[in-house]
């Protein structure tokens, strides 16, 4: 089964959960930047939900599927259509050969993921699918989608026939969805919730009340490497010189101007820059679907409540991947 890039949008390329174990040799993560979306998109259509999927940003994509496929489109809302009709969101779908999905805009969110039944037909590099575009490596030949590219997809296994035999019986979508909202925010203004980082204490009490008081601005340099902030500008209570040493996505670094800088996806395997905070895993996601001149307010809570957090979002997906197994075998 294959499907055909009739325009390749701004960026979108394929990606998993990432590339772990190789930061050691300078090898960078990479992976979905919302990882949650990509997890019930491809659990959706009956996949591992690490399996690779595309990751559409903004606008611009479209695809043309040369076979009926099954199908699920998850993420921000980016008004995705098929031929012309609005397509469902947050559940499987059946397209027809020769349909073509388009995305047009972003009405809510920044990225949204594809992910076909019997998953992306490409060489794991390192253990992961994902694609990583500075060095060139995994994905589709190591880049984005270019025009007239023919993607190639796998079997499909048991449970996604079932669903797709279904589907085509009822010529079409089944009427469930996930509702998505318990696990991002797609609103342009939210709380992002943080812990401190391992330099907070370096920086100037008004700086330290800042942070947790004063609204952010996401800029235009956003990309899956980082985002930068504007807003107050942040000190250090003194000057020092901090060795590299490890990051990690959600990072949040402070360069000399004061503005702070959100390390997400592609981020570096070290930096060099003061680390304020951390953003807890659980609101990573919804971070990714900020569009810039996005409004955030940064929450401080401690450890616990941040594992707490990631433990529910943890039980939400159990709970959806429960009732898609459900839902599949005996509607």
């Amino acid at each position: 089964m294959t499907v055909k890039v009739l325009n390749q949008g701004l960026l979108t390329s394929i990606q998993d959960l990432g590339r772990y174990g190789s930061q050691k040799y300078g090898v960078i993560v990479s992976g979905a930047m919302d990882k949650y979306s990509l997890r019930v998109a491809n659990l959706l259509v009956g996949n591992n939900e690490n399996e690779g999927a595309l990751e559409v940003t903004l606008l611009g994509t479209s695809l043309q599927f040369e076979k009926d496929m099954l199908i699920a489109i998850t993420g921000g809302d980016l008004l995705a259509s098929i031929d012309g009709e609005k397509a469902p969101t947050w559940r499987p779908i059946l397209v027809r050969k020769g349909s073509v999905l388009q995305f047009k805009s972003p009405l809510k969110g920044c990225r949204a993921y594809v992910a076909f039944a019997g998953g992306i037909a490409v060489p794991e590099v390192m253990g992961s699918k994902s694609t990583y575009l500075r060095a060139g490596i995994g994905g589709f030949k190591g880049r984005a989608l270019q025009k007239d590219d023919v993607i190639t997809c796998g079997e499909m296994n048991e449970f996604s026939t079932l669903l797709f035999n279904q589907l085509n019986k009822r010529n079409g979508s089944f009427t469930w969805t996930v509702n998505y909202d318990v696990l991002i925010n797609l609103q342009q203004t939210q709380t992002i919730r943080v812990i401190r980082g391992t330099e907070f204490d370096r920086f100037d009490e008004k700086s330290k009340r800042t942070l947790f008081n004063e609204p952010y601005t996401l800029t235009t340099q956003a990309d899956r490497m980082g985002y930068r902030m504007e807003g107050p500008p942040l000190s250090l209570a003194k000057e020092f010189e901090l060795l590299s040493e490890g990051v990690t996505h959600g990072t949040i670094q402070v360069p000399p101007n004061g503005n702070p800088i959100i390390l997400m996806a592609d981020r570096q395997t070290t930096g060099g820059y003061p680390k304020i905070a951390q953003i807890i895993s659980a609101d990573l996601p919804s971070m990714a679907q900020l569009q810039p001149t996005a409004k955030i307010h940064f929450k401080e809570i401690s450890y616990r409540e941040a594992e707490i957090e990631l433990l529910k979002k943890e039980q939400i997906i159990n709970e959806i991947k429960t009732g898609i197994r459900f839902k599949g075998l005996y509607i």
